[in-house]
């Protein structure tokens, strides 16, 4: 697990359920297996948190028979987490449709997957997210009757590595909204294209995602109208 993926996860626990009597909380994650750390570490302590994934390892509670069915009734989470998982995922809307399933009405899931980065099969690597890609999401959810919010998205700057993160916090009845006052976004500044449910277009505008711009700056150094330090 990359460092920005364990950074994002306890900036939207801080967020959301910092401060909180989070006794009996029930988080669920999708894709736990523990690989050079775990969203667990910073979770809330005294939440009741069960980590699924598709192989035993470490992390993992309950080993999935398929990856488009989760074994829990409906209405049953709190909290779904899934970070570093769903690139490689054929149909991840399938996926999204059995985490709204599953969460509460006023539940929450915050999901984290690239936004670029190199090609890494685990068994397989199919999808990047771009700043619409949460839209979108919520667009497919209500043409499934669930009355599905996005209630923040942006795309999170490199930690010392290749990848950009997309984060998205969906709750699944908008109806829930006032439960959740605090976004990440009210707290850090280092991100782009930002959405947030209250504000109208894209907070920290960025036209083009890190690779294709550091791919212009490569170019146009090489065609010699830069310097690299430039």
């Amino acid at each position: 697990m990359h460092p920005s993926a364990i950074k994002n996860a306890s900036f939207f626990f801080e967020a959301y359920f910092g401060g909180k009597e989070n006794s009996g909380l029930k988080i669920i994650e999708i894709g736990s297996q523990d690989v050079n750390g775990s969203l667990r570490s910073v979770a809330p302590p005294n939440a009741d948190y069960i980590g699924v994934d598709f192989v035993p390892a470490k992390g993992v509670d309950v080993v999935l028979d398929d990856p488009y069915q989760l074994p829990f009734d409906d209405d049953f989470a709190d909290v779904i987490l899934c970070s570093s998982c769903l690139e490689h995922s054929q149909m991840f809307w399938v996926v999204f449709l059995e985490i709204m399933r599953v969460l509460k009405p006023g539940g929450v899931f915050y999901l984290n997957v690239p936004s670029n980065g190199y090609f890494h099969r685990y068994p397989v690597d199919c999808w990047r997210f771009y700043p619409d890609a949460g839209v979108a999401l919520v667009a497919w959810a209500k043409r499934n009757n669930i009355n599905c919010a996005l209630l923040e998205s942006y795309v999170s700057d490199q930690q010392g590595d290749v990848w950009n993160d997309f984060v998205g916090v969906f709750l699944k009845n908008d109806a829930y909204v006032q439960k959740y006052p605090v976004r990440i976004l009210h707290g850090i500044n280092s991100f782009k294209n930002g959405f947030l449910f209250e504000k109208d277009g894209l907070v920290s505008f960025s036209e083009f995602p890190e690779d294709l711009k550091r791919l212009n700056v490569i170019s146009r150094i090489a065609l010699g109208k830069v310097g690299p330090g430039e």
